[in-house]
């Protein structure tokens, strides 16, 4: 039996609910496993826990929204990563994690061969938080290290932490996905964030939407599209104080990349060693225009983590 998914959004989970999870991911038969929301016990926590430390099929573990509620739960899922080789894509979106919380997470997340998004938007970060992340950014010896990494609304990361990271995505990561969306991270920020669009080789997606960028920092970013060949094709900046013919400036650039990409694709150019099949490229609705929506984008981010797991599986 092909593995399957289940997926169960802000509801309470009764013992039997538990028991039959238990038993789908033990028998290897769950890939995608999304509890987003729900209200179970401890004591419940802690089996499903246990179960998914030993599930081989798992790919896809969604405990957004509160699941994750304590330093108790924080430790209990360390555990099942510590044993788990398998799950790729871990959101935590909304769990009351704090700095203190990551410390006891992230030796199971760097040790982990197979985790390549991660999650941990609305967590309550701070610097020394990114202090652990930006040590999951390189890859090391079979890991790929982080493709996809989203720290969405985590106020509490000064302009030093945001320096850091984005010193770690121009050095030596891998990530394709960045969102900082709705951080207060202002134009200083942004254009450091530039100079790390413009030196990394993998970055695809920056979504800075609500961070608090004015005319000042769209400039230097339309400077970087410009002048600077880069892999980025999706730029989120709505909900900024940025006049909408910077930001049509900026959507034109980037969908005339794509479109020469196309060209060059169509012409008989053979395909780098690495990149991703046809299958997997963005259309011409990955770059955001000011009228564009936000379920455009996760429409975009939802097809880059399948495109994700297949190459993993390859």
């Amino acid at each position: 039996m092909l593995p399957s998914s289940i997926q169960i959004s802000g509801e309470p989970l009764s013992g039997a609910e538990v028991r039959d999870i238990c038993r789908g991911l033990r028998d290897n038969a769950v890939r995608l496993l999304s509890l987003r929301g729900c209200r179970l016990c401890d004591r419940d926590f802690g089996r499903i826990c246990r179960a998914l430390a030993g599930a081989t099929s798992l790919a896809q573990l969604n405990l957004n929204l509160g699941v994750v509620s304590s330093p108790s739960r924080i430790k209990q899922l360390a555990e099942a990563l510590r044993t788990n080789r398998s799950i790729q894509s871990l959101f935590l979106h909304g769990s009351p994690l704090t700095d203190a919380g990551l410390a006891l997470l992230n030796p199971a997340l760097a040790l982990h061969p197979a985790l390549v998004a991660l999650d941990l938007g609305d967590c309550m970060l701070g610097d020394e938080a990114i202090n652990l992340i930006c040590g999951l950014l390189p890859p090391d010896g079979a890991k790929s290290g982080l493709k996809e990494l989203t720290l969405s609304a985590n106020p509490g990361i000064t302009p030093k932490g945001w320096s850091r990271l984005a010193i770690a995505v121009a050095h030596s990561s891998q990530v394709r996905v960045l969102n900082l969306d709705y951080n207060p991270l202002g134009d200083h920020v942004a254009g450091m964030l530039a100079v790390a669009v413009a030196s990394s080789r993998t970055l695809e997606v920056l979504d800075l939407e609500g961070t608090g960028l004015t005319n000042q920092s769209a400039q230097t970013l339309l400077d970087m599209v410009e002048n600077y060949p880069t892999a980025l094709r999706s730029l989120v900046l709505a909900e900024n104080s940025i006049s909408p013919e910077l930001q049509q400036q900026i959507c034109d650039l980037l969908s005339e990349g794509e479109e020469e990409e196309e060209v060059a694709a169509g012409a008989g150019d053979t395909p780098e060693r690495g990149r991703e099949p046809a299958a997997h490229q963005r259309g011409s609705n990955s770059w955001m225009c000011p009228s564009d929506t936000s379920s455009q984008m996760v429409l975009m981010t939802s097809g880059l983590g399948d495109s994700l797991l297949a190459e993993t599986e390859m």
